[in-house]
């Protein structure tokens, strides 16, 4: 059996997304929850594995059970729909051994679909990273999600540059390098505006994401709205596929994993086994 769960959380107090010997993450601690519940060594599959520091209010994971831990959810109520009840009871479950006000959600837990892989079947990710300058001004109750840059930035200038990366390009010059990874992605949608407070807000969607490269994509576009780099100059280091020090890669506390696509479910099966396919050629 297969259970999809659908999370939140802040990444403020957590080392990242992945477990990590006496360090305090969140895969860590939700498999630590929901062993307390079905025993075992709950092991999750996760959609995107956040950096330290880095928020999700849309992150999506999977859990496969043993049969121990099968024969456990279903001490529930028995009858033909006990599985997908069960399934939708252990969210709020683990939500209570998480306890009052924890910084992580589980807005649902449900009978994963048939083919479906958190990781493997997804098509595209979705961020946002959020910048507070002169215009919004710095407020305290936003400090743990969004970062601060001491300067009026264009957000015109910084729109343009965005969207002058999008599609099918090698990001090496904006991802952190690492042996045997593959850095060619379809950036499929990269845009700024500001919200009501006049925060600048960055909406980043892709297949996929290497390593930091979400951050250095809005450290580019930052420098941009400085007037450190013109419009043209994001492109131009992308083009040339060099890390440069015109780019900072900026604090993770403003990034948040907002959404993750998935096809639809007769197509599951098949999106996991061709990504699948594709990770083992670029491995190679």
């Amino acid at each position: 059996m297969r259970l999809r769960f659908d999370l939140a959380y802040d990444g403020t107090g957590f080392r990242g997304w992945a477990r990590q010997p006496d360090l305090r993450t969140v895969q860590g601690t939700l498999e630590a929850a929901i062993g307390r519940i079905l025993g075992g060594d709950p092991q999750l599959v996760v959609a995107g594995r956040t950096d330290a520091g880095v928020h999700a209010s849309g992150q999506v994971a999977h859990l496969d059970l043993t049969e121990a831990q099968i024969r456990r959810l279903h001490a529930v109520r028995p009858g033909a729909d006990a599985g997908a009840h069960a399934a939708e009871r252990l969210g709020p479950r683990v939500g209570g051994v998480l306890g009052q006000y924890p910084d992580i959600a589980v807005h649902r837990t449900a009978l994963a679909a048939p083919g479906f892989d958190a990781r493997f079947s997804a098509v595209w990710r979705r961020y946002e990273y959020r910048v507070a300058d002169r215009v919004a001004g710095y407020d305290p109750l936003e400090r743990h999600r969004t970062t601060t840059v001491n300067a009026r930035l264009d957000e015109t200038a910084m729109d343009a540059a965005a969207r002058s990366l999008v599609g099918l390009h090698d990001f090496a010059a904006y991802c952190k390098w690492r042996e045997g990874a593959t850095t060619i992605r379809t950036l499929l949608e990269f845009g700024w505006r500001r919200d009501d407070r006049g925060i600048l807000v960055a909406n980043v969607k892709a297949d996929a994401f290497c390593h930091s490269m979400v951050r250095a994509l809005v450290g580019a576009c930052v420098a941009v709205g400085e007037g450190r780099l013109d419009v043209e100059d994001v492109a131009d280091i992308r083009d040339e596929g060099v890390r440069t020090s015109d780019v900072k890669v900026l604090a993770a506390r403003g990034l948040t994993l907002t959404e993750v696509g998935y096809p639809a479910d007769d197509l599951l099966a098949a999106r996991a086994e061709q990504t699948r396919a594709r990770r083992r050629l670029d491995d190679d």
